[in-house]
């Protein structure tokens, strides 16, 4: 998904600077590591009439719970699109279920914002509640990339089965929910822990081109999920309790509504407290946010309900500030635990970036909006982007550069039906005298004999993502850089 999102909306982007990598300490001032180490000490304020909290306290735990719970509420919105309304145009299966797309996507696609279109997606939504699931992969040539990517509903990418991770020999691999605590049968590769109990599991199978779907047909449908009890031919545990799944609010209102927090404390009953946020969670409930009980703006204090607006209102103020002063870059956003601590402030940012991003040590996602003298870019004019002579991004899998339209961040039409330039694509393209690569990045093609490089833009603002595959280590230390995309004169 940064390849992200639910079927009736989407993300407006904030307009971002040139991509350029960076190290882990890349946040601007006071934006840094907002992972809120202890209460508010707020006093003399008017209470908001629950158990003494002030306005002050509460819009302080509003903003909280906001950059908290933004990744949890998106990633509902894409789960419940997905595996939940079966009358949504972009549902895919049940739960528990591998959904494959044999094809690329393309801009009729529009589940989640920027999504790729070099490798077809296997979506599954795993319910771990009853019992944990085992997914089966089949072993599939070394050359060929994948990954299967298991994110969390806190959107953390806990865990990854692929080339990089566990290699191209496939296994059988056993995804757990927090409380389970049971006997690992025999014949399993690996047992890995989600920290919730719903898990987004989204797998890209690399196409070599037009002519390779087949192969990649065939390996998608390896990839098995079952219930632990069906592999090993045991009855199957009770099911768990039922659950009203509450539609999720439009995409739209997301940044506004307070039906944000009702949406929130549903969630939280999939999600057992961190040790890390015993304390964080009962601020929460404090005011109401409690896991699994329905939070009703309507029928609180109108300070309170004032509160939680300003709360609202201020976190996403900070997320915004946060984008733009990364100007495009995303390192840091994206990761499990153990990378992102309890930084919400990294993690609500990554969600509006975009939602199910790989962590940089699979794949590093640079976002080009501006050319190189800073000016946002649009397709009344005509750019260039220029990669030196063996100077190509240096990968182990692929690289890619994806085109898309603003605000909506989509794939965009074109006549050539072209969304992206790829490096499984550099047999084709026209190289530059001196042995470097010019692609052309503009509304109209650029004339015979540039046309093999031409990566066609939309009349009006756009967008394009660098994609960088299982980078090798010049990439992720920052000693090559993304090119700056060139306006022509």
């Amino acid at each position: 998904m940064r390849d992200r999102q639910s079927s009736t909306g989407y993300w407006l982007a904030a307009r971002l600077k040139p991509a350029r990598f960076i190290t882990a300490a890349f946040l601007a001032g006071g934006l840094a590591g907002c992972s809120f180490t202890s209460p508010d000490e707020a006093t003399g304020s008017q209470s908001v009439g629950i158990h003494g909290v002030t306005a002050q306290q509460a819009r302080s735990i509003a903003q909280e719970a906001y950059l908290y719970g933004t990744p949890m509420v998106a990633s509902y919105q894409t789960m419940y699109a997905f595996s939940i309304d079966k009358s949504n145009p972009q549902y895919k299966g049940p739960f528990n279920t591998v959904n494959n797309i044999a094809r690329v996507f393309t801009p009729e696609d529009t589940a989640f914002v920027t999504p790729n279109s070099d490798t077809p997606y296997s979506f599954a939504v795993l319910d771990l509640r009853a019992e944990p699931v085992v997914i089966t992969v089949p072993a599939m040539e070394k050359r060929r990339y994948f990954v299967l990517q298991l994110m969390d509903l806190y959107t953390y990418n806990f865990a990854y089965i692929g080339s990089r991770s566990t290699g191209n020999g496939g296994g059988k691999f056993l995804i757990a929910g927090p409380r389970w605590n049971g006997a690992v049968p025999a014949g399993i590769t690996k047992v890995i822990k989600s920290e919730t109990e719903l898990v987004n599991m989204v797998g890209r199978t690399q196409l070599f081109n037009a002519a390779d779907l087949d192969n990649v047909k065939r390996i998608q449908s390896g990839y098995k999920i079952q219930p632990l009890s069906a592999f090993t031919k045991q009855p199957a545990p009770p099911a768990p309790a039922a659950v009203e799944w509450i539609p999720p609010m439009p995409p739209a209102q997301m940044r506004t509504s307070l039906e944000f927090y009702n949406q929130l404390a549903f969630l939280l009953q999939f999600a057992p407290t961190h040790a890390t946020e015993k304390w964080l969670r009962e601020r929460f409930s404090s005011i109401g946010i409690k896991p699994g009980q329905p939070f009703n703006p309507d029928h609180v204090s109108a300070e309170l309900r004032r509160a939680l607006q300003e709360g609202m209102h201020t976190a996403q103020n900070n997320i915004d500030k946060n984008r733009e002063a990364l100007g495009g870059k995303t390192e840091g956003l994206f990761g499990d635990r153990s990378k992102l601590k309890n930084d919400y402030l990294s993690r609500a940012t990554g969600t509006q970036v975009g939602i199910g991003a790989n962590s940089r040590e699979e794949a590093l996602y640079p976002v080009l909006e501006k050319d190189s003298r800073g000016q946002e870019l649009d397709g009344k004019y005509n750019y260039t982007l220029r990669f030196a002579p063996n100077s190509l991004p240096p990968v182990n899998a692929f690289w890619s550069m994806t085109m898309y339209r603003l605000p909506e961040q989509l794939l965009t039409q074109n006549p050539i039906n072209r969304y992206l330039i790829n490096s499984p694509m550099l047999p084709s393209l026209k190289k530059d005298p001196d042995g470097g690569l010019t692609i052309y990045i503009q509304a109209q093609s650029p004339g015979k004999g540039k046309d093999a490089n031409w990566l066609p833009a939309p009349n009006g603002p756009f967008m394009v993502t660098m994609r960088y595959y299982w980078p090798k280590p010049e990439l992720l230390d920052g000693k090559w850089v993304s090119p700056e995309l060139q306006r022509v004169p």
